[in-house]
């Protein structure tokens, strides 16, 4: 097998160096600032030694890294040649001609969709939606998980204080409800002289965190889109009794069991309120676990993660990011030897050793990739139950349109959760009539 691969490597190192000599001997590859992207600097020096294309790296803080690139995409810029955007950009990329199809690509080389988890291919490669026509490799899997102080679950005195007040173990989470009670049980707790409380969750507003955040819970309710995908017909879907539940505990959430002032908070707030002992529990993207696990303060014994609890059902809400070629690249032969060289399995497999989330199932599918992490199994778990937001075009709009009505509705304290989510259709229904859509 090593024989094997070791030839293969060297194939593939020639057929990169001829593709580099017909255009540019450098790309720049584009994502967002965030410890995985540190880990592809580092795994991409592989693909450097062995094509000789020199790669750049263009990283943009979150806060504005949609803005940034998508403002880049619409100008026709050729600043990036490689792309990991995000999966709700992928209809609008893909319609508007920024990002190529890939399908004759993949044929030629023999990159095969059936070797990536299913949830991920039809999430960060495909438009329109479950057609067999892809526009990104996969690249970053990814969903909103949790994590919590251990050391605290374990003491003796704690562990008692719970069972006598709710009958149960106090251990992870099984349901929403659970999470809830847990993360009350936490709030205005003395620990070790420091007041603490429940848990840190998404709030924010001005980009897409308290709708990642209340997703969670709207998602293990039973919220749905349409009652029909691809048919836009969301009255009962959007405003279920169900989905007005999900939406009325997490307003409960916010309200009863997270620190004070905690009205704007997104991944950075999320991460800080742990690190710094304020919490019991926080909810997060499985990217940052790595980087939690090893901190020194809060991390290795005193940290564990679980799943996002199922309440009707299971469900966690979809992160993560595919690789594209922009359609605009002026090394297209470079960047296509990219994705042929980060698709292979054992590039894959070095991938997720360096704290990149592999989508391959070579990785996955391994028996011994649960015990490879603390957070591996769950992670597993979560991405088979993953849903996300819109991928329409009009994305943005849709994607704004939320962010005001939950904000609104959980932060500002403004009427109630049916209203919310019927104020929700309206605004979604004019975004699609105006797309011609409806």
């Amino acid at each position: 097998m090593k024989a094997r691969l070791l030839a293969a490597t060297s194939a593939a190192a020639l057929c990169f160096a001829g593709g580099a000599s017909a255009q540019s001997n450098e790309l720049t590859l584009c994502w967002a600032a965030w410890d995985p992207a540190n880990a592809l600097v580092e795994l991409s020096k592989d693909f450097e030694a062995q094509s000789g294309i020199k790669m750049n790296f263009e990283f943009v803080p979150w806060p504005n890294f949609a803005d940034r690139m998508l403002n880049e995409l619409n100008s026709g810029g050729q600043l990036c040649d490689l792309l990991i955007g995000d999966s709700q950009w992928i209809g609008g990329s893909a319609e508007n001609g920024h990002y190529v199809k890939l399908n004759d690509f993949f044929d030629k080389e023999g990159i095969s969709m059936d070797d990536f988890a299913p949830a991920t291919v039809y999430a960060y490669s495909t438009w329109p939606k479950g057609t067999p026509n892809y526009y990104a490799l996969p690249a970053m899997g990814d969903a909103n998980g949790w994590f919590y102080r251990k050391d605290w679950f374990a003491r003796p005195e704690i562990q008692a204080e719970f069972k006598e007040k709710y009958g149960r173990d106090l251990a992870e989470p099984k349901t929403q409800k659970e999470l809830l009670e847990i993360a009350q049980f936490f709030q205005g707790r003395e620990i070790d002289g420091q007041t603490v409380y429940g848990a840190s969750i998404f709030t924010e507003r001005g980009s897409e965190g308290i709708t990642m955040g209340a997703t969670g819970a709207l998602y293990a309710w039973g919220f749905k889109y349409e009652n029909t995908p691809g048919s836009y017909d969301m009255e009962g879907a959007v405003n279920s009794p169900a989905a007005v539940e999900g939406l009325e505990f997490y307003k409960e959430l916010y309200k009863t069991a997270t620190p004070p002032g905690y009205d704007n908070a997104y991944m950075e707030q999320s991460l800080d309120a742990f690190k710094s002992g304020q919490v019991a529990m926080a909810m997060n993207w499985f990217a940052f676990f790595p980087g939690l696990y090893a901190d020194p303060n809060t991390g290795g014994d005193k940290i564990d993660f679980f799943v996002n609890p199922a309440q009707n059902q299971p469900a966690s809400t979809l992160g993560g990011q595919g690789i594209s070629v922009v359609s605009y690249t002026d090394n297209m032969d470079g960047a296509l030897a990219y994705i042929k060289w980060f698709a292979q399995p054992d590039v894959q497999k070095k991938w997720w050793s360096m704290g990149g989330y592999s989508c391959h199932r070579a990785v996955l599918e391994d028996p011994e990739f649960v015990n490879s992490a603390p957070f591996a199994g769950d992670f597993l778990e979560a991405m088979g139950a993953v849903q996300d937001f819109w991928q329409e075009p009009a994305y943005a709009s849709l994607l704004l349109a939320m962010q005001e009505r939950l904000h609104n509705y959980v932060v500002a304290d403004q009427g109630t959760a049916q209203e919310a989510l019927d104020g929700l259709i309206a605004d979604w229904t004019e975004v699609f009539e105006d797309e011609g859509k409806l």
